[in-house]
């Protein structure tokens, strides 16, 4: 090749690297600008509820929304965008949480937030996976692992900015954190119609069956039966107990520590804050040093132990401090427990992956429920049954590690 070739083989390269760079940065700032209105959220929801005369119940309800419909849509989305194409799903998911958002912000009567949750489960969970299809479609397998880290940060970014933004513009108007929510999201609807390429090309769009949730609960059953299932029903515990926590935390921080929605969003940042450091920088670090499970075992009993603690303080440093180790346990539980079940998959990584959430799913959308029910008993509750869970599989975990070590 001589180097007038080389030259201009060498622009080409550059050139592709600009486009995918410039795409990255799109796609980086859509899932910033939806998990920032995911969570706006929740620092606020639990004024609206307490404003509209509903209980912790309604809350968990509410907040269990989301999750129902997001593991309804999400697959289909996914197998939608491999039909049709990225962008045009894209597009839909920006528009539906810009939709959702606006309903919030409009809403007088409860029924109004649960249509807006509903819509926003549904359409905005459009977005995610679709994201990650593009950056597989466009990065080389050397490329694809900074480009799915980008998006997570992204997802990270997100949920530190959005609950300080919803907490500290809610103290002046409910609705207005809503409309900053929708209008962001129009502002990020613009680069993806102007600048945004489709990534999958009309000859490799596929047009196969999209699954059905029949079918997806089949899959998990059956996933059960064999030798991943302590760890699927490990990963379910985890959010579960996760999802007692954040499904309520807002109502429990109103009633318990009479908190503002400022208080609340503070607490949340420091939460999300601490979640990214040590997911990004510490849990590998841990892992590789001792090994999932005594990283698993070690945060199944500090979280039990974190989430009575919870009840304690009474003052702002105690509540942070409480708090912010239940989310130094719960950081380093997700990764290893994930990590874990892709080394020990018997399936293929893809399969035990989508396993994995969906079984995360469902305890995202038992946990708020199951919260909101306690809740309505007594505060406390869902914070002792919640140590109750943690304690639990704890013990279990040892059985079950004590027997696989010695088979």
């Amino acid at each position: 090749m001589n180097r007038y070739a080389l030259k201009s083989y060498g622009a080409l390269i550059g050139t592709s690297m600009k486009e995918n760079s410039k795409n990255l940065i799109i796609l980086f700032l859509t899932i910033t600008v939806v998990m920032l209105g995911f969570g706006i959220i929740i620092p606020i929801i639990p004024f609206l509820i307490k404003s509209f005369g509903a209980s912790g119940l309604a809350l968990g309800q509410l907040m269990a929304l989301y999750s129902i419909m997001q593991f309804i849509f999400a697959p289909i989305w996914g197998a939608l965008s491999e039909r049709y194409g990225r962008k045009p799903i894209l597009i839909i998911g920006v528009v539906g949480n810009a939709l959702s958002h606006l309903g919030f912000a409009l809403s007088t009567e409860l029924w109004m937030l649960f249509a807006a949750r509903a819509l926003a489960g549904t359409l905005s969970s459009a977005t995610l996976p679709t994201a990650m299809a593009y950056i597989g479609d466009s990065t080389s397998d050397k490329d694809r692992g900074g480009g799915m880290g980008q998006l997570a940060a992204a997802m990270g970014l997100g949920m530190i900015i959005g609950p300080g933004l919803g907490g500290w513009m809610a103290e002046i108007s409910y609705s207005m954190p809503f409309f900053l929510a929708a209008g962001l999201s129009t502002l990020a609807l613009l680069p993806i119609l102007i600048f945004l390429p489709e990534s999958l090309p009309t000859s490799s769009r596929s047009q196969r069956k999209i699954g059905s949730i029949a079918q997806q609960f089949r899959d998990m059953g059956q996933a059960l039966l064999g030798p991943m299932a302590f760890l699927l029903v490990l990963a379910f515990l985890l959010d579960l107990g996760l999802w007692i926590f954040e499904g309520v935390f807002g109502l429990f921080a109103l009633e318990y520590y009479d908190f503002s929605p400022k208080d609340i969003g503070n607490v949340l940042v420091m939460a999300g804050v601490i979640g990214v450091v040590m997911q990004g920088f510490l849990s590998g670090p841990l892992t590789r040093k001792f090994g999932e499970p005594a990283v698993i075992k070690l945060s199944l009993f500090l979280s039990a132990l974190a989430f009575v603690l919870m009840l304690w303080p009474k003052t702002t440093p105690g509540i942070m401090i409480t708090v912010g180790c239940f989310v130094i346990c719960n950081s380093l539980l997700r990764p290893s427990i994930s990590a874990y079940i892709s080394k020990t998959a018997t399936c293929g990584q893809g399969e035990a992956m989508g396993l994995n959430n969906s079984f995360m799913g469902l305890g995202r959308i038992a946990g708020p429920i199951l919260g909101g029910l306690l809740f309505d008993l007594d505060v406390t509750y869902p914070y002792l049954f919640g140590g109750a869970i943690m304690l639990s599989t704890f013990f279990a975990c040892l059985i079950w590690l004590k027997e696989k070590e010695s088979s």
